[in-house]
């Protein structure tokens, strides 16, 4: 990457534009209001490349995104980075998780096995997915944990005793785990105790023989976490850098937009970052440490006012001081 001055860069106009779905793009009632849905379609019209990067698997997130008018050739980052698709279905890029690596995560996690889903990639021509594309070993624990989630992907889990059965035949995209802030630290701790884990991050280990990523998703008001268990090297930042360099987009022109800590990697990477009011609490703090913007709620349509306040100013010289006025 070309060396830019800090006036230059502070004087660009994003051309890619990247925002985070649940707690972000979503609403309280589960959907994408016609004020931020009108946003992303200004953005995409005025020639900013618009990226929906997501923790959701591909067909889980189309749910909410087709049929509202998005291109086809709008490119959806799913599950935390594993997977890259064109919102038409078009496979760009998917990392799997090896076979030894998955079976010695289903042995490693002990206690914990009844917090786990493995998500397998079934996704055919037409966007949707089958039954086995969600494999658990025990259902009790996670119908107390995430219910309203179990019943929205009863048609594609699989239960499977013991769980490693299902890893028999394809690899998996990535293993999550579900459960209460408390014991999903405590599970993010053993994981992270062996070598082989590592925590996302901007900058991801190649040769030092680190084979699993953990990305985590805290919802404090729910007293819920998720741990999800990626493939090492992958990340929604990791997939948004890929992406950029792709078509010839700098870092300090992208903006992204999110509110939790798996989409810390994506928010460090970009020149601007705006991290929602509902963020975890130290999560904001580390924002303010970095100087990110601190939005609206993702109720109040902040995605929209984000996006908004950069199509409203020539440069993003001037977005600053209109979120600041906005927010």
């Amino acid at each position: 990457m070309s060396e830019i001055s800090l006036e230059a860069a502070t004087a660009l106009r994003p051309r890619m534009i990247a925002i985070d779905m649940d707690g972000t793009l979503v609403g309280l009632d589960g959907k994408i209001s016609d004020r931020n849905l009108a946003a992303l379609k200004a953005a995409d019209q005025a020639g900013i490349e618009v990226v929906v990067a997501t923790g959701r698997r591909h067909s889980y997130a189309m749910r909410l995104l087709h049929g509202l008018g998005l291109r086809e050739e709008n490119v959806l980052v799913s599950s935390n980075g594993a997977v890259m698709r064109t919102m038409g279905a078009k496979l760009l890029k998917r990392t799997l998780l090896s076979k030894p690596a998955s079976e010695w995560l289903c042995g490693y996690l002990g206690e914990f096995r009844n917090a786990l889903v493995i998500t397998f990639d079934k996704v055919g021509a037409d966007g949707e997915d089958s039954r086995g594309s969600l494999v658990v070993e025990e259902l009790e624990y996670l119908q107390a944990s995430i219910e309203r989630w179990m019943a929205a992907n009863e048609p594609y889990i699989l239960h499977v005793t013991p769980i490693e059965r299902s890893l028999e035949g394809e690899e998996p995209i990535q293993m999550m785990l579900c459960g209460t802030v408390e014991r999903m630290r405590q599970a993010e701790a053993l994981l992270l105790a062996d070598p082989r884990v590592a925590a996302v991050g901007t900058v991801h280990a190649d040769n030092t023989g680190v084979e699993i990523a953990l990305s985590r998703t805290e919802y404090p008001a729910r007293d819920l976490s998720i741990v999800d268990i990626l493939p090492a090297g992958c990340s929604k930042g990791a997939a948004l850098r890929q992406l950029a360099i792709d078509q010839g987009i700098r870092p300090e022109e992208i903006l992204a937009i999110g509110d939790n800590w798996n989409d810390l990697s994506m928010l460090e990477m970009a020149g601007r970052a705006v991290l929602m009011e509902n963020a975890p609490e130290d999560l904001k703090v580390f924002a303010r440490e970095r100087g990110w913007t601190i939005g609206g709620r993702h109720e109040d349509d902040a995605v929209a006012v984000a996006i908004e306040a950069v199509l409203a100013s020539r440069t993003t010289e001037f977005v600053d001081a209109a979120l600041s006025e906005t927010l």
